[in-house]
């Protein structure tokens, strides 16, 4: 038996994830490059034989940001919509049971003072102000003044990961019956920094650790766990197509 995954989708490409801006409360569409992306990762990556199998999946949480919603609109996944601030599904795509949720738990990091600019801006700002130190300015360590510490960040990806795992990953390895169909799968689709730290918070790890992982526009990443084990959280490096009853 597989364990259940959660499958992290960060947003398209959006003019200032081009530009390298720090983007969070600020809501900006994604490219028409960014569409066509999210839309060949829809097709590549969702289906009854691929990757994310939507009759597997038993929730999905959903950034309040507009670029987020809009990604996962261009999935391939007909999903469940009970809340009038997301727009139904597109037409041809694979039903799925599971509802959409939207979370402030899974918003980007919020910048602060440093919305809407680069990081070579900000070291250029933290110098002036003397807050260097001889070092670089690192999220995962500093956080942003006016904005969420790495404290702020873990407190709340924290409240996340066990609800993910409580009511929907613990039942499903246990056992229990959690809808016809469903496996425990959960997707999320959100923003780059914080579903990094996201990832980090899965692997039990502290965000001042520094995640040497990345995650680009549009790009997909998968967490599980070792020994289907809900006590052995694991980064998934690399998942498998879906063949068959398993």
């Amino acid at each position: 038996m597989s364990s259940p995954r959660v499958f992290i989708i960060r947003h398209g490409e959006t003019t200032w994830s081009l530009s390298g801006k720090h983007t969070s409360t600020t809501n900006i569409p994604l490219t028409p490059s960014g569409e066509k992306r999210v839309l060949a990762t829809g097709r590549a990556l969702v289906g009854n034989d691929r990757l994310i199998v939507p009759s597997k999946l038993s929730h999905i949480y959903v950034s309040p940001r507009l670029r987020a919603q809009r990604t996962l609109e261009l999935l391939n996944i007909a999903y469940q919509s009970h809340t009038p601030a997301l727009s139904p599904a597109r037409e041809g795509g694979i039903p799925c049971e599971a509802d959409v949720e939207i979370t402030e738990d899974i918003r980007e990091w919020d910048y602060g003072d440093y919305e809407g600019i680069t990081s070579p801006e900000i070291n250029k700002i933290r110098k002036g102000q003397g807050l260097d130190e001889g070092k670089k300015w690192d999220i995962w360590r500093d956080g942003c003044p006016g904005g969420e510490s790495p404290a702020d960040v873990t407190a709340r990806l924290d409240r996340l990961i066990n609800e993910i795992r409580e009511k929907w990953h613990r039942p499903a390895m246990e056992g229990e019956n959690i809808g016809e169909g469903k496996k425990g799968d959960v997707l999320i689709v959100a923003h780059g920094h914080i579903l990094r730290a996201f990832a980090q918070r899965w692997a039990g790890k502290k965000l001042h650790d520094g995640p040497t992982f990345l995650l680009e526009a549009g790009g997909v990443g998968t967490l599980s766990y070792e020994h289907h084990n809900i006590d052995e959280p694991a980064i998934l490096l690399g998942g498998a197509f879906f063949v068959g009853d398993d």
